[in-house]
C-alpha cells in the first residue's frame, strides 16, 4: 500500500529561494508542494484554505512575524504542523518558535538531503531542532526550569498576573493594553516590573516561566 504523500507549503520571501526549495522537494517521492507564498497574511489564509501536512516557513517575512503565523496557523489548523527554516539561531528567535507552536527550527546552512528528512520527520509527529544551536537551547531552558519558578510568579501583582498569559500568547504592548484597557506606557512599565521580579530579561523567557506553571 503507498502511503500518501506529505502536503507541503512552503513560506519565504524570497522568490529565488522558494524556487529552490520546489526544485528540492520535486526529488522526493514522499513529498508534494502544494502552495507557496511570500507573506504571513497570505501564509494564514492558504494554510487554512488548502491545509498542509506541514508549513516550512522562514522567521522573517513581508507584512508580519513568521512567528505570528505560525500562532495563527495552529490555532487554526491543528493538524499542521510548522518547521521553521531561516538563517537565524538566536535564543529568543528559538524559543518564541517553540511557544508559537512550531514543530522544529532549521538553519538554512543544512544540506538538501537533512531538510527532506526534516519534513518528513516532521510530518510525523517528531520535533526537530538544529544540532547547532539546541545545546544552547536546551541549557537555557533547564536554567529557567532550576529557578524558584512558583516563589516567582506568586510574587507578581494581579494586573500582572492578567497580563503574563498575554504576553505567553505572543501579543504585542498595543495588543494587551487593548485587552485590559490600559496604555502601552503603563504596560511597558509593567513589563519591566515582572521581568525584574522574574528575573528574566526577554519576552519569550518569561512566557516559557508561565508555561512552565502551567503544567505543574
Amino acid at each position: 500500500m503507498t502511503l500518501p504523500r506529505i502536503r507541503l507549503f512552503l513560506v519565504d520571501d524570497h522568490e529565488v529561494v522558494r524556487l529552490g526549495l520546489r526544485e528540492l522537494f520535486n526529488r522526493s517521492e514522499h513529498i508534494i508542494v502544494i502552495g507557496d507564498c511570500a507573506t504571513a497574511s497570505q501564509a494564514i489564509t492558504d494554510a487554512v484554505t488548502l491545509k498542509p501536512d506541514v508549513v516550512l516557513m522562514d522567521l522573517r517575512l513581508q507584512e508580519g512575524s513568521g512567528v505570528e503565523a505560525c500562532r495563527e496557523i495552529r490555532d487554526a489548523c491543528r493538524n499542521t504542523r510548522v518547521l521553521f527554516f531561516t538563517s537565524f539561531g538566536d535564543e529568543e528567535a528559538v524559543l518564541s518558535t517553540t511557544l508559537a507552536g512550531a514543530s522544529g527550527y532549521l538553519m538554512k546552512h543544512i544540506d538538501g538531503s537533512v531538510l527532506i528528512d526534516a519534513v518528513e520527520r516532521v510530518a510525523r509527529g517528531h520535533s526537530i531542532i538544529d544540532p547547532r544551536i539546541s545545546e544552547t537551547i536546551l541549557t537555557r531552558i533547564k536554567s529557567l526550569g532550576s529557578e524558584r519558578t512558583e516563589d516567582a510568579i506568586e510574587s507578581l501583582s494581579p494586573q500582572e498576573l492578567r497580563i503574563l498569559p498575554l504576553l505567553a500568547e505572543g501579543r504585542t504592548n498595543k495588543e494587551i493594553a487593548i485587552a485590559l484597557g490600559l496604555s502601552d506606557t503603563t504596560v511597558k512599565s509593567y513589563l519591566h516590573r515582572m521581568f525584574q521580579k522574574l528575573h528574566v530579561s526577554r519576552r519569550s523567557q518569561a512566557a516559557v516561566l508561565f508555561s512552565k506553571t502551567t503544567r505543574m
